[in-house]
């Protein structure tokens, strides 16, 4: 078993890119999940698709004809070229697939370091996978470690104090452009988790929040959430909202711009909108007196964070590495020990079995039954004890996979065996 990760970014892929590629929709990423998991190669997949990330991890009999298999898919979905993709593509594998997952989880790959935005996406995106049954084990205990890695990250360093996401950068770069925003007034467009982030941002800082839904009442429960100053309406106000106020922030998950040209009206004073959505809410303009950010354009903010955020993230990726070793460590131990008790299962009822002949054939007397069984319990125990005590010495070492799988051909074991005795600590860890 391998693991595997094609990841497409904001370090290997335009924002256009990304957009084509996006797997937002559900409809659309069950079935890039399904089909991948038809491949013979894949035993169990995990889409994740954000703003700027687009991540599929995989369990994977054969890396090479799944990295195949993976680009195929997403080239035939998002009408790219194979080549395209097979040219941006991050690819990973075993220790890299590890170390680059706890890296996402820690938010230390992410457009704004140490964000903890990515953590809760990552963690929906197992959730999904999951309970729709494209993933299982193999999977489960990635993500496991991957949680508690994310959690030792923010716990020991301080590298998502005063943390980043998206929405809270471009409030941020709102401040820096226009000053004190307090008192002002701000049009925020769509009520999910980046909208509401950038309100709870924008509340922050004193600023007035109109905040825009499709769905009425559910607008309204989630500004009651974040601050009940907070102003609701509809979509059907949009038009005269984008027309009447200098700021807004739009982050909804249309499929289509939700503001095109023909609403936009010119107006004397500066205007500075941000575009936070992944495809873009807002239609590409050209007027005057209207500043428009796009996702990539956050990277400003980016840039003054990353100086005061290096120092912290050279200890998380201290961490990062730990929980890669340990995560490997474990999973050997998880092979070995099971494997140790099929080996003296096997011995055990190897010496029962020859014991009852024995006892059938009159060469035991039947009241020594007990005795003789004490004998050769304690005769194959001295024989495996230092077997055994060697195996669970060599666990930490590269060795000690070579070693296990000719075990288990010598003695016959099965390939599955210790596999299925670890729970995955999905429900406890999972919101952790």
């Amino acid at each position: 078993m391998h693991y595997l990760i094609i990841s497409f970014s904001h370090k290997n892929t335009d924002l256009v890119t990304r957009e084509r590629l996006a797997l937002s929709d559900t409809a659309r990423r069950e079935r890039v999940a399904e089909d991948l998991l038809c491949c013979d190669s894949i035993n169990e997949i995990i889409v994740l698709s954000t703003c700027n990330r687009i991540e599929i991890i995989a369990s994977t009999k054969d890396p090479y004809h799944s990295t195949e298999a993976i680009l195929q898919k997403l080239s035939d979905i998002s009408s790219i070229s194979l080549e395209e993709l097979e040219g941006r593509a991050d690819v990973y594998e075993d220790n890299g697939a590890v170390h680059h997952i706890f890296s996402v989880a820690s938010g230390l790959d992410s457009l704004v370091v140490g964000e903890t935005q990515i953590a809760g996406q990552l963690k929906d995106a197992y959730k999904e996978a999951y309970e729709k049954g494209w993933c299982a084990q193999k999977l489960g205990r990635l993500m496991h470690y991957a949680f508690k890695c994310s959690k030792e990250v923010r716990t020991s360093t301080q590298i998502s104090k005063n943390p980043v996401s998206i929405a809270s950068a471009a409030v941020a770069m709102a401040r820096d452009k226009l000053g004190n925003l307090g008192g002002m007034s701000a049009v925020v467009v769509g009520a999910g988790e980046m909208g509401s982030l950038a309100a709870k941002h924008l509340r922050a800082h004193g600023c007035n929040v109109i905040l825009v839904g499709r769905n009425l009442q559910k607008t309204k429960e989630i500004a009651q959430e974040i601050d009940p100053s907070i102003q609701v309406t509809s979509n059907n106000e949009l038009p005269r909202l984008i027309n009447s106020y200098r700021l807004l922030f739009s982050a909804t998950s249309s499929k289509e711009p939700v503001i095109t040209k023909e609403m936009i009206e010119a107006k004397e004073f500066q205007r500075l909108w941000f575009d936070m959505a992944i495809p873009r809410d807002i239609e590409a303009i050209d007027l005057p007196n209207i500043t428009l950010y796009a996702v990539d354009d956050l990277k400003e903010i980016v840039d003054k964070n990353m100086a005061l955020r290096e120092e912290q993230a050279r200890e998380a990726y201290k961490i990062v590495g730990f929980y890669v070793k340990d995560f490997f460590r474990w999973l050997q131990t998880l092979e070995i020990d099971p494997i140790i008790k099929e080996i003296r299962a096997q011995a055990k009822e190897a010496a029962l079995r020859e014991l009852q002949k024995a006892i059938k054939k009159g060469y035991i007397d039947k009241n020594a039954e007990k005795n003789v069984e004490k004998l050769l319990h304690s005769a194959f125990n001295r024989f495996l004890h230092t077997p055994t005590k060697r195996l669970k010495a060599i666990a930490d070492e590269p060795s000690a996979d070579t070693i296990v799988e000719a075990i288990k051909f010598c003695f016959d074991i099965e390939d599955e065996v210790g596999l299925n005795r670890y729970k995955c600590e999905y429900f406890m860890n999972l919101r952790s």
